[in-house]
């Protein structure tokens, strides 16, 4: 009699915990804490699902022998539109890592970017997606010498709310995450300070007069001193660790008296970015074009500018540029600059 008595009240803690994890909070609470290997920092994935009622769907692969890790988690709600609250995919691969920048960078390579918060060797690409480009020291050198790296890029769902630190601290946790699944030996991230938010590319750029912009990464622009500074404004679309960012110079219209992008200053890093001046090239896009070696491989710089750029010509244009090239050298520690047309 005892001995069932005590079988029937282990089945019934059995049914009693059953039945608890059935019910969709604790599902919530059960995928937040094993969604992506367990990695992911839960108050921060509950802030980006804040438009959610529930999350669900969480799926994580790892192919260590193929160089690549994928990770993703969706969401309920009756205003969410699409169910992804993100999607994480890394790769360490040669051909994987420059088929992603092909991807995301048109021929010309001025596609819409955002920065980084300062410190973090990443951009956010066109389509909202933070992008993160590690080196890898465990995994060696490719064939051809160049040091394997790990890139790896979080999508953030059209209704996940982006404009927020939680952004950051997920991207970098699921960043760290793939280094070591991936056997990448990455130094680990951390997430910027709590105030700091990822931009959307796609709205127009927060621009900064050209005089407050000394402590940035476009300060060379105000040290060059061919521009007549409150003339000028500039949108910084780059820090010194991402492989790819922009300078963007604004000028008022003369006739609406708007802010407009009248130069436009892109630098891009790695052996991939080759294709872009090899296309600029065979385009005669008109662009002017510099290239140099940074940490084995190249890094290519370009300029391209309006038709109309009050108070600047062609001499001032190659001053400028030229100031341009000599900054992300000297802050990238990088050799062998070329001048091109």
């Amino acid at each position: 009699m005892r001995r069932w008595v005590k079988v029937a009240v282990s089945a019934a803690v059995v049914l009693g915990v059953g039945g608890w994890i059935a019910t969709p909070y604790a599902q919530d609470w059960w995928l937040l804490r094993t969604a992506c290997d367990g990695v992911l920092p839960v108050d921060a994935v509950r802030e980006l699902g804040r438009d959610g009622d529930h999350f669900k769907d969480a799926e994580s692969a790892t192919h260590e022998e193929l160089g690549d890790y994928s990770c993703s988690l969706g969401f309920d709600g009756d205003d969410v539109r699409d169910d992804r609250l993100f999607a994480t995919e890394a790769y360490t691969r040669r051909d994987d890592v420059d088929r992603e920048f092909m991807t995301v960078l048109s021929e010309s390579g001025f596609d819409r970017v955002g920065p980084m918060a300062d410190g973090l060797p990443g951009y956010v690409d066109k389509y909202g997606a933070l992008q993160f480009l590690l080196p890898c020291p465990e995994l060696g050198k490719d064939d051809e010498g160049r040091q394997r790296k790990l890139l790896v890029r979080t999508w953030l769902g059209r209704d996940t709310l982006r404009a927020t630190p939680a952004a950051y601290e997920t991207a970098v946790a699921l960043t760290n995450s793939a280094s070591d699944r991936l056997g990448c030996g990455a130094e680990p991230l951390k997430a910027p300070d709590e105030d700091a938010a990822p931009v959307d590319p796609q709205e127009d750029p927060k621009t900064v007069p050209l005089a407050d912009a000394g402590d940035t990464a476009c300060g060379w622009a105000l040290k060059a001193g061919g521009l007549e500074a409150a003339q000028w404004r500039v949108a910084v679309l780059m820090n010194d660790a991402g492989p790819v960012g922009r300078c963007d110079l604004y000028a008022r219209d003369a006739d609406s008296g708007e802010w407009e992008p009248r130069l436009w200053f892109a630098a891009w890093y790695g052996d991939w970015s080759n294709r872009l001046l090899a296309e600029e090239r065979r385009h005669g896009t008109g662009s002017r074009t510099a290239t140099a070696r940074c940490d084995g491989e190249a890094a290519n710089f370009a300029l391209s500018a309006a038709k109309d750029v009050p108070g600047v010509d062609g001499t001032g244009k190659r001053e400028l540029f030229a100031a341009f090239t000599e900054a992300q050298v000297a802050q990238r520690n990088c050799t062998r600059l070329r001048l091109g047309g």
